[in-house]
């Protein structure tokens, strides 16, 4: 099992998350973060942190191209250790459906910069 970050990060990307993380397997893209599903150690620590609940366990159902998703960009996306500040209209686009196909990006973040 891994942990997985899912649709609803997507134009939110708290960073709570990256703080706790043991492991720093996070990654950052332009407007979400990601997983690396071999980094994690499966502790969850990282999933009550998340303000937009957005990360789950890969064990739930429904999950595969999340975790395809995941791994792909972990691979390419800089790695993130260190909070930064959310999104700037987070609080509007927490919660909204279609998030993956209206908004996602595969533009790269800045990681730790």
């Amino acid at each position: 099992m891994t942990y997985i970050v899912t649709d609803n990060c997507i134009k939110c990307k708290y960073t709570d998350c990256v703080e706790v993380c043991p492991v720093d397997c996070f990654y950052e893209g332009e407007n979400m973060l990601v997983i690396h599903p071999d980094e994690c150690i499966d502790c969850g620590v990282c999933e009550p942190e998340c303000p937009a609940e957005a990360i789950k366990p890969d064990t739930e159902p429904g999950l595969e191209s999340w975790l395809k998703l995941n791994t792909e960009y972990a691979s390419v996306w800089p790695n993130i250790t260190v909070k930064k500040d959310q999104m700037a209209d987070a609080e509007k686009f927490d919660g909204e459906p279609g998030k993956l196909e209206k908004y996602f990006s595969a533009e790269p973040g800045t990681g730790d910069e």
